[in-house]
């Protein structure tokens, strides 16, 4: 965590992230115009956010897309917080709920690093034993590229025919869609009727998760997309994401998951 805390170190690093959290997905050029930064400071800058994985990048096009990655303070107060004076620790928790509330966009990717093997992870990604312990999520499919997928969570089934694997190349892709937001679910889930009934007007959003060997540890990207905007769903799900991969990330690396929060 040593890049993370170096990478907070410097003003006009939090100010990219600033930038980012205000508007996410932007380019270099946006960054620049937006903060009035010459470009390779700013290059400069990104690299050592990248470093830090405190900023994780997407093509689109010819286009080279900055995307805020919340997960690493995340991970560094969801880990490790408790084991200090809370109170001496408010600045790292402001920054923690600062980056996880990003703005309401299309999109949102999430990057973490794992010490794991491609075809752990993907179990981990697919098998229930392994869904059930760091999500509280069970999935009934065969995981073919077009199969119905059923989800088990809150002690409720959730099966549509249009939840169904979108892409399944083992151990590199996988993409399906997100399940339908039924108000059993949003009851079971503690999220408000209005929210739900918003969410449940709303086309299936989808999740992208890319998977890529480095070294010793395997990459997980994860893209969720296909939001309306001012989606309801997408203001449901954000902000369980970092959390939700701090927990896989952990049960992969120590064999417990995280333990739920109080």
């Amino acid at each position: 965590m040593d890049e993370v805390f170096k990478a907070l170190a410097d003003p006009n690093r939090r100010r990219l992230l600033d930038s980012l959290n205000a508007r996410n997905g932007q380019t270099l050029r946006e960054l620049c115009q937006e903060l009035d930064m010459a470009r390779q400071s700013v290059s400069k800058h990104l690299a050592v956010l990248e470093a830090a994985n405190l900023v994780t990048t997407r093509w689109r096009g010819r286009e080279k897309l900055h995307h805020l990655n919340a997960v690493p303070i995340n991970a560094i107060a969801d880990r490790w917080i408790s084991r200090y004076d809370r109170a001496r620790a408010g600045a790292l928790a402001d920054l923690k709920t600062a980056l996880e509330q990003q703005p309401m966009s299309e999109e949102f990717v999430y990057t973490t690093y794992i010490k794991t093997t491609p075809e752990r992870l993907w179990q981990a990604l697919t098998d229930p034993a392994f869904t059930e312990r760091y999500w509280g999520v069970t999935f009934e499919t065969d995981w073919a590229v077009g199969s119905e997928m059923s989800w088990k969570m809150f002690g409720l089934t959730v099966a549509d025919p249009k939840q169904v694997v979108l892409e399944a190349d083992p151990p590199r892709r996988l993409s399906y869609t997100w399940h339908l937001m039924t108000a059993e679910f949003g009851e079971a889930a503690g999220l408000p009727a209005e929210t739900m009934a918003k969410a449940a007007e709303e086309p299936l959003s989808k999740v992208t998760y890319e998977i890529e060997q480095l070294g010793e540890l395997v990459k997980l990207t994860v893209v969720h997309d296909g939001f309306e905007p001012g989606s309801a769903v997408r203001a449901s799900v954000s902000e369980g994401w970092p959390a939700l991969l701090a927990s896989l990330k952990t049960l992969l690396e120590t064999g417990e998951a995280l333990p739920e929060p109080e």
